[in-house]
C-alpha cells in the first residue's frame, strides 16, 4: 500500500506543526510520508526541541519551511494545527484533504508564567495532546 502524505500547517512552522511532523514520524513513519510547514517561517523552538526530546522523539534535526516549499510535492492531507493557518490556508488542486485540529500555542501559554519549568509544562501539555492525536490518526483521516 502507497504511502499516504501528510502536511501539517502552522503559522511559523516552530512549535505544534513541528511537534506533530516528529510524533508522526516516530510513530507511524512507515505508514506516512510526513512533513510539515508554516505560512511564515520562525525557526525551530527550541522548547519544543526540549520537550519533544524528553519523550524520546528528536527534533533537532527538522527546519522551519514555508509552505510554497511543496509546491511540487504530491499532498494527500494538510492538516492545519493552529486557527491563522486554518484561515489562511491556501485552496489545494487535485485530491488534497484539508482538515482543521487546533492545539493552543505554546509560546502564548507560557507568557502567563514566570518560571522555567511552568513555561515548559505548557509546551508539555500541547506535546501530549498532539501525541494522542497522532495515536488515533487513521480514524480521523477515515484510512485503514
Amino acid at each position: 500500500m502507497k504511502k499516504k502524505n501528510i502536511l501539517f500547517l502552522c503559522t511559523g512552522n516552530s512549535c505544534r506543526s513541528q511537534m506533530a511532523e516528529g510524533w508522526l514520524r516516530h510513530l507511524k513513519g512507515d505508514h506516512f510520508n510526513v512533513f510539515s510547514a508554516g505560512i511564515e517561517t520562525h525557526g525551530l523552538n527550541p522548547n519544543a526541541v526540549k520537550v519533544m526530546g524528553e519523550a524520546g522523539v528528536d527534533i533537532s534535526g527538522q527546519r522551519s519551511q514555508l509552505l510554497s516549499e511543496f509546491d511540487d510535492q504530491p499532498l494527500d492531507y494538510v492538516i492545519t494545527v493552529c486557527g491563522h493557518a486554518h484561515e489562511s490556508c491556501p485552496v489545494f488542486l487535485g485530491d488534497t484533504e484539508v482538515i482543521h485540529v487546533g492545539f493552543e500555542d505554546p509560546p502564548k501559554m507560557a507568557l502567563a508564567f514566570e518560571d522555567q519549568e511552568s513555561k515548559l509544562d505548557c509546551y508539555r501539555k500541547v506535546r501530549n495532546e498532539i501525541r494522542e492525536f497522532v495515536v488515533g490518526i487513521e480514524g480521523v483521516l477515515g484510512v485503514a
